[in-house]
């Protein structure tokens, strides 16, 4: 997902969509959101200013009903029958969770998505042209799991053991065991931390170092983006490089980050096929985006903090620097 690419279709779709509106004005639309972070959340403030760009404006055309999810994944369910109850025109959501509740809750009301991969979870049977009542944007971070072990491997001189966190939902044994194949090809021990619940994040990143690890693989999972500052906080305390899904974590305070970048897929595409479908496009016709660009940020102020010199050499190849 390029930049200016968004930016063209962007620009067709927000003519086009207000051309629509003129025809339906006086009409408020009513949006649905099950996403991990609070309303108030920096990314989803900016998110729904993205509507009033495009003259949706809140408390007048625009009426949002917002469940956060992150601190409940117990209450997923719930939250989704809901929006459904809300007879909301469009829901947005995120995570195989979410996503899973809400086609059980409701057949007919549009979704718009963004998870690792719909068409290998099974909730499309195209990515073209999605089925059902479903449509949005594919991350693959998931993919990148073993790619991201390298890069940490490579920006830890040194490295003699080296962990990984896991949700036991969705890291299947075959990824954890290609995992543990890659460290043993660099000679470097291998443990596995694995984790259900928020509350077991914590206790897991100090499993892992006082298993000797020096570094530690974070794997792609809603639960760990909704919780990655408590992951940043803790593996900072304990002077532990990570390794994160999306540049943007690393531009936030972690040690290194490599994926596609989350802002462009949540704040830009996601609004645009939300708008599209206001003004009645159906889901089938709105194809699921997916990225083309992966970028590699190392923060070398976390890196100094922590005590670990990033070797030249990575540091050319990367796509951001901080320092």
């Amino acid at each position: 997902m390029r930049r200016r690419e968004f930016i063209a279709l962007m620009g067709a779709s927000v003519a086009w969509s207000f051309a629509a509106m003129a025809q339906q004005a006086g009409r408020t639309y009513r949006l649905g959101a099950l996403l991990p972070l609070a309303r108030d959340a920096p990314v989803n403030v900016a998110f729904v200013d993205e509507f009033r760009y495009r003259g949706f404006v809140e408390g007048q055309s625009l009426i949002v009903e917002w469940r956060a999810y992150g601190q409940h994944f117990d209450l997923i369910s719930q939250y989704a029958a809901e929006l459904v109850q809300a007879r909301v025109d469009v829901i947005v959501t995120g995570g195989e969770e979410a996503i899973r509740a809400l086609q059980q809750a409701t057949k007919t009301i549009p979704i718009v998505a963004i998870t690792d991969d719909m068409l290998g979870f099974g909730f499309v049977n195209s990515v073209a042209r999605p089925d059902g009542n479903i449509t949005g944007v594919n991350l693959l971070v998931r993919e990148l799991d073993g790619k991201r072990q390298e890069i940490l491997i490579e920006a830890v001189p040194g490295l003699r053991r080296m962990a990984v966190l896991t949700d036991i939902n969705y890291t299947s044994a075959a990824k954890l065991d290609a995992l543990r194949e890659v460290a043993r090809t660099h000679g470097i021990e291998f443990s596995i931390h694995r984790v259900a619940r928020a509350e077991e994040i914590a206790a897991a990143i100090d499993s892992a170092r006082s298993s000797g690890a020096g570094a530690l693989n974070i794997t792609g999972s809603a639960l760990f983006y909704a919780h990655r500052h408590l992951i940043m906080d803790r593996v900072a305390a304990l002077r532990l490089p990570a390794i994160f899904m999306f540049p943007e974590d690393a531009e936030e305070g972690g040690f290194a980050a490599y994926g596609p970048r989350l802002g462009p897929a949540f704040l830009e595409v996601m609004p645009q096929q939300i708008v599209k479908l206001f003004d009645g496009v159906k889901p089938a016709d709105i194809p699921i985006e997916q990225p083309t660009k992966f970028e590699l940020v190392i923060n070398l102020k976390t890196a100094k903090a922590m005590g670990v010199t990033v070797p030249e050499a990575l540091l050319v190849r990367a796509d951001k620097v901080i320092e």
